[in-house]
């Protein structure tokens, strides 16, 4: 993307030159609508404060600690009608990090003064040209010492934006990519049980373990029709005793 290109390109510099600046100057550029007294993460220790009356807007229940972040994030771009864009933004700044190694040691690094980590990703996000949700909410991770998280976060905050479009999210495993016709046959079967008013989202992961057939996952289900799977159900009715008086 060329959005994460140009997130990947500024790091380097931006944190060579940052490594001096103190972090007097970046305090009030925290968005304080992530700060409210009554929703308190207890996994990391910090309060995010959104009237606690508006986390029952979020389409789904998120626990833990990338869960209440993604909550409070959720209500947050919901609120400024820019899930979309927040969306895409954060999954563009994983992307980065997943293709930039510099880029990735910098946002899990504790040892990165929380006033480096601050002013790189506001000029990061500047840069970027990202919307003030997400740059206020990725300052609130930096200042906190949590931009090690932010793949986690964006992931359960696409999984509230998929639930708030109807969309669900299936997984299908297979060895190999599965052909278009089969694709589309899976997903149209899916799409019967889900029935109208909801779409499915449908996505591949090759693991040659499963040796074979594949794996469905789908809500809170798991239809696991792997030969791997097979094997091993064949092998312990193998080594079950044989009780011949039945």
């Amino acid at each position: 993307m060329a959005m994460a290109g140009r997130i990947r390109s500024s790091v380097p510099r931006v944190v060579k030159s940052l490594m001096s600046d103190s972090l007097s100057a970046q305090r009030s550029i925290v968005e304080r609508s992530f700060i409210c007294p009554n929703f308190i993460d207890s996994s990391f220790l910090f309060i995010i404060a959104v009237p606690c009356y508006l986390l029952k807007q979020v389409p789904v229940a998120m626990f833990g600690g990338s869960g209440n972040y993604a909550s409070a994030l959720f209500i947050a771009a919901a609120k400024a009608k820019a899930l979309d864009k927040v969306e895409s933004e954060l999954l563009d700044l994983v992307a980065a990090t997943e293709k930039s190694p510099t880029f990735a040691q910098f946002m899990k690094d504790l040892a990165v003064p929380a006033d480096t980590r601050v002013k790189a990703i506001t000029e990061i996000c500047d840069q970027a040209k990202f919307s003030e949700v997400t740059k206020n909410f990725l300052v609130v991770l930096a200042d906190n010492g949590r931009l090690r998280h932010v793949d986690t976060i964006a992931k359960r905050f696409s999984d509230l934006t998929m639930a708030h479009r109807g969309e669900i999210k299936a997984i299908v495993t297979t060895v190999i990519p599965l052909p278009a016709e089969e694709e589309k046959e899976l997903k149209d079967t899916l799409q019967e049980i889900l029935g109208k008013g909801k779409k499915v989202n449908l996505e591949q992961k090759i693991d040659p373990s499963i040796l074979g057939g594949l794996v469905v996952e789908f809500g809170q289900k798991v239809f696991d029709m792997s030969i791997k799977t097979r094997a091993k159900q064949m092998e312990r009715f193998l080594r079950d005793p044989i009780n011949f008086d039945s």
